[in-house]
């Protein structure tokens, strides 16, 4: 695979960039990087992360384990002031990444700061719970031949699939369903997401207070970009296990995506629907739940059916 060099994402001073603030300011890297400052990778890898050291250490080992070529490769780590401080997580990183601060709250900012400190001519979006196969850049990549942007498969990983708890039976069947959003509502979540650099900075940064993937990939394709599914492209995520996870989660969505609709015509208009929808589509979801090669035997599919009713 032919490296190629990227844009303009090099400090004019020649140093490497580390500590980026909410506004966008930048400092020279004073800690270690895969990468030498002149040479230029070809993908960029951010990875937004707050108070998951146990998870973004399995992130960054599997990330070192990609079947593409390293040389090619800079490692993006983004925290967003977890409360051991930034230095503990620059000692965790070490030499597998390099470590960027962000000051304001927030996966869409840490993202922004992670890209404005980028050099390379394509970027992928992890998160830091996430396990990637180790062919998944490389398949997302690939990808980018024929689409603009591209989001790859999620997999709902559980401690024990033989007794999931509710909460988990309820999370394989209806998280990250990122075909049926690619395919049917026209975005593909951050989790797993690789863009052409050219096209990020075209779209601009992702917004805050809102469904920042939701918002961005709209946002592409209302200017005609392509947006494409690497079902290669895989990444497992822990499924949440407890009410009060899931609760949190929800609320969070919700509020992000009211924010949305707010800003459309007839925005509440179209939520009020939305939202009067999502109680008659009980009916379906449940026969899916039944029905669904995700899920094995009765128990879970039972606990799976109760998490719908109570979500």
């Amino acid at each position: 695979m032919a490296q190629m060099k990227s844009g303009s994402r090099i400090d004019p001073a020649g140093q490497r960039l580390t500590s980026v603030a909410g506004d966008g300011r930048t400092a020279p890297d004073h800690g270690s990087s895969r990468l030498d400052a002149g040479s230029a990778p070809l993908v960029s890898v951010i990875i937004p992360h707050l108070n998951d050291t146990e998870n973004l250490n399995r992130c960054l080992a599997l990330l070192g384990r990609q079947a593409f070529p390293p040389q090619s490769l800079e490692i993006i780590v983004v925290d967003n002031g977890s409360s051991t401080g930034f230095e503990s997580i620059c000692a965790l990183v070490g030499t597998r990444a390099k470590a960027v601060r962000a000051s304001n709250r927030g996966a869409g900012p840490a993202r922004n700061a992670g890209v404005a400190a980028s050099r390379g001519a394509y970027l992928a979006f992890l998160d830091s719970d996430c396990r990637p196969e180790p062919d998944w850049i490389a398949e997302g990549f690939a990808s980018l031949k024929e689409n603009d942007v591209v989001g790859g498969s999620i997999r709902v990983d559980v401690e024990d699939a033989a007794a999931m708890t509710p909460t988990e039976a309820f999370e394989v069947v209806f998280a990250f369903r990122n075909a049926m959003y690619i395919r049917s509502k026209g975005f593909t979540v951050t989790a797993s997401m690789f863009v052409r650099r050219a096209v990020f900075d075209a779209v601009g940064p992702f917004r805050v207070g809102v469904s920042e993937d939701v918002d961005w990939c709209h946002r592409a394709r209302k200017m005609g970009y392509r947006l494409g599914y690497a079902p290669k492209a895989v990444v497992g995520h822990p499924a949440r296990r407890t009410w009060a996870e899931l609760k949190r989660k929800s609320d969070r969505l919700v509020s992000e995506a009211y924010a949305l609709y707010r800003e459309a015509r007839y925005g509440r208009v179209q939520w009020f629907a939305w939202a009067w929808l999502g109680l008659v589509s009980i009916v379906p979801h449940f026969v899916y739940v039944l029905a669904t090669g995700k899920l094995h035997g009765f128990r879970n599919r039972l606990s799976a059916a109760g998490m719908l009713c109570r979500a």
